[in-house]
């Protein structure tokens, strides 16, 4: 894997110039968690995929509004702060084939990291609101919970399951579910759980 072109602290400020929101923050904190858990248990670049997690919405807090607009703007910023085009495309990749997105909604996502991409940052919307149910406690999550409330259509509705789903392209479904548990249970006091 190439090296990374800024720092996570970097990533940090970059993020946080062109969007502040305390939920949003939390949920690309806890996207690259669990890429970075993701990476770990697939033997792949743990920093690299963390990365794409921490910045696959780095355009939201300007896009958001009209979010037709979503990831359009992703591109120049990333550029400038030195990335190259195939973390760039990676980054595009989550936003593939959604009708709100017309520029993305013709493109399929074929590699193993896109498909980890956009399974794991729709999955934190699943385990942050089964978290917030339970107390904001994720300590002592289990799978089996998180699979029931996966099934539960219409708990956190807005989490579309079929991306979530698109895990089992590249990893055991209960192992994605058991990442994402642990990923965010790394950063529990980063996204206020317990």
């Amino acid at each position: 894997m190439p090296n990374l072109p800024i720092s996570h602290e970097q990533a940090l400020e970059l993020i946080k110039k062109y969007n502040s929101n305390e939920r949003d923050l939390i949920h690309y904190l806890e996207s690259e968690a669990i890429m970075r858990e993701v990476a770990l248990k697939l033997g792949e670049d743990v920093e690299y995929w963390g990365m794409l997690g921490l910045l696959h919405d780095i355009d939201w807090g300007l896009t958001k509004e009209e979010v037709s607009s979503h990831l359009t703007k992703v591109p120049k910023i990333l550029k400038d702060a030195g990335f190259d085009n195939e973390f760039i495309e990676r980054i595009l990749s989550h936003g593939y084939s959604y009708e709100e997105l017309p520029h993305l909604k013709d493109k399929k996502r074929t590699k193993k990291i896109e498909y980890a991409l956009a399974a794991s940052e729709t999955l934190t919307g699943l385990i942050h609101a089964y978290a917030l149910m339970r107390g904001g406690k994720i300590s002592d999550m289990g799978i089996s919970g998180l699979k029931k409330k996966f099934k539960d259509k219409a708990f956190a509705a807005g989490c579309d399951r079929e991306i979530i789903k698109e895990a089992e392209k590249f990893m055991n479904f209960d192992e994605f579910l058991a990442c994402g548990i642990e990923g965010i249970k790394k950063i529990k006091d980063k996204v206020g759980l317990s």
